[in-house]
């Protein structure tokens, strides 16, 4: 029998200064087709898990399906972080609808809820666009994983030539549209110029729509020796 979904507060809430809440954007991420824009991708993050795994950035919870379906959940521990409520809610429905035991808890990618080297992976499904101090965030990730362990990713980043001038300059509109995320992030540089990572893979995809374009998706390892941390 599939455990019950936990949704707990993490002990760094009540910071009113960095309350994340996006009722409007929420409500019209349930009408986006997860499987159909995003399936093999969202495969891709959840193939073989097995272990204690951290999702970061759960949203309404588009991955637990995919997790649920792809992962060894014999030998799974899976944990989740996301601190908007009204996606929040959401995801402890969509743990419950793919018989998925999770562990949800409300806390933000820049500081998170666990101990050092607690995970055998962790993974990012078009987080790093959205959060707010995306290198605090990639350091809470290689801090939390165990050394040798996987940082799985799925991002949308900023574009070469016109598309990303195009990005610069839509950019303050879709942050407020679109629930903080922003379009002109060099996300891939940070993750692979990161000096506790060595580059397992990582590819440009061939899809995405004008501004939300290029993706890229790719697995990073931490080294044996973490240096810097």
């Amino acid at each position: 029998m599939t455990a019950p979904t936990r949704s707990s507060r993490s002990d760094h809430d009540g910071d009113s200064d960095h309350d994340i809440a996006h009722p409007r954007f929420a409500t019209l991420y349930d009408w986006l087709p997860q499987r159909l824009l995003l399936g093999p991708h969202r495969e891709y993050l959840a193939n073989g898990l097995a272990g204690r795994v951290l999702e970061i950035g759960a949203g309404n919870g588009a991955m637990f399906p995919f997790v649920a379906e792809g992962a060894a959940t014999d030998t799974l521990e899976y944990h989740a972080i996301e601190p908007d409520p009204h996606m929040r809610k959401r995801a402890v429905t969509a743990a419950r609808d793919a018989e998925l035991a999770v562990d949800l808890r409300d806390a933000r990618a820049e500081s998170l809820p666990y101990p050092d080297d607690s995970f055998d992976v962790v993974i990012s499904g078009m987080v790093f666009c959205t959060v707010q101090d995306p290198e605090a965030a990639l350091s809470e990730v290689t801090r939390v994983l165990r050394p040798g362990g996987e940082f799985r990713f799925l991002e949308h980043v900023r574009a070469d030539g016109w598309r990303g001038t195009g990005q610069n300059v839509l950019n303050p509109v879709w942050k407020r549209a679109a629930g903080g995320c922003q379009l002109n992030r060099d996300t891939v540089s940070l993750f692979a110029g990161h000096e506790a990572f060595a580059v397992d893979e990582i590819e440009r995809l061939a899809f995405g729509v004008f501004p939300a374009t290029p993706f890229v998706r790719g697995t990073l390892r931490t080294k044996r020796e973490k240096v810097g941390i």
